[in-house]
C-alpha cells in the first residue's frame, strides 16, 4: 500500500508512526511526558505552634520554621519592659531623693544616709536594665537569653513569695493588705514569664534557623 509521495510534506503519516510536522498536543488531563520537574511539596505547620508558617520544600526537606514570635512570648516581652521602666523611674527617684538628702542635710548622718540611698538607687537602675535588654533580645536571641530569663522570672517568684511572707508575719495589720496586693503583682508577673520560656514554643523560637 502506498502512503503518499515521500516528499510531500503534507501527504498522509504512517499510523503508529510519530508526526513530523507540528507538535503533537498530549491528550487533556494527561501529564506531558518526559519533564524532570516534580511538583513543589510544601511542609505543614507544625500542630500546636502559633505563628508558624509553611515553607515550599523540596522532597525529604525541613519542616516549616516560625517566622512569629509566639503570643505568650509576645505577653512576657512587654511585661519585661514594663518591669525594667517601672525599675529605672524607682531608682531614678532614688538617687535624686539621696542626692537632695545629702545636700540638705550638713551632717554626717544625712550624709550618710543620703549617700546610701543614692547607691541602691543606682543599683536599681542597673538592675533594671536587665530586663530591657532581655525583651530587647527575644527577636534575635539564642538560648542563652531563655535561660537568663528563666533566672529572672524564677528569682521574681522566690523574691514576691518573700514579700509575701514578711507581709503577712508583719505586726502592722495596715501594712499587710497593700504588701500582700503587691507582692501577687509581682508573682503573677513572675509566672507569665516564667511560663513564657518553659513551653516547646519558646525551645523551638530560640532554636530556629536564622537566614
Amino acid at each position: 500500500m502506498s502512503f503518499g509521495d515521500p516528499n510531500n510534506p503534507y501527504g498522509q503519516q504512517p499510523q503508529g508512526q510519530p508526526g513530523y510536522g507540528y507538535p503533537q498536543q498530549a491528550p487533556q488531563g494527561v501529564p506531558p511526558q518526559g519533564g524532570y520537574a516534580y511538583p513543589q511539596q510544601q511542609a505543614p505547620a507544625p500542630q500546636g505552634y502559633p505563628g508558624y508558617a509553611a515553607y515550599p520544600v523540596a522532597p525529604g526537606g525541613y519542616p516549616g520554621i516560625p517566622v512569629q514570635m509566639p503570643g505568650l512570648m509576645k505577653t512576657a516581652r512587654v511585661l519585661l519592659f514594663i518591669i525594667g521602666g517601672l525599675q529605672l523611674i524607682g531608682g531614678a527617684l532614688a538617687i535624686l531623693g539621696g542626692v537632695i538628702l545629702s545636700s540638705e542635710v550638713s551632717n554626717s548622718s544625712g550624709e550618710l544616709t543620703g549617700g546610701i540611698i543614692t547607691a541602691i538607687g543606682i543599683a536599681v537602675v542597673a538592675f533594671a536594665l536587665l530586663p530591657i535588654i532581655l525583651g530587647i533580645r527575644f527577636a534575635k536571641g539564642r538560648g542563652g537569653v531563655r535561660v537568663m530569663t528563666i533566672i529572672y522570672a524564677a528569682l521574681g517568684l522566690l523574691g514576691s513569695l518573700g514579700n509575701i511572707g514578711t507581709a503577712v508575719g508583719s505586726d502592722h495589720a495596715v501594712a499587710i493588705a497593700p504588701a500582700v496586693f503587691g507582692a501577687g503583682i509581682g508573682l503573677t508577673i513572675s509566672g507569665i514569664i516564667l511560663a513564657s520560656m518553659v513551653n516547646n514554643s519558646a525551645t523551638v523560637w530560640f532554636k530556629r534557623p536564622r537566614y
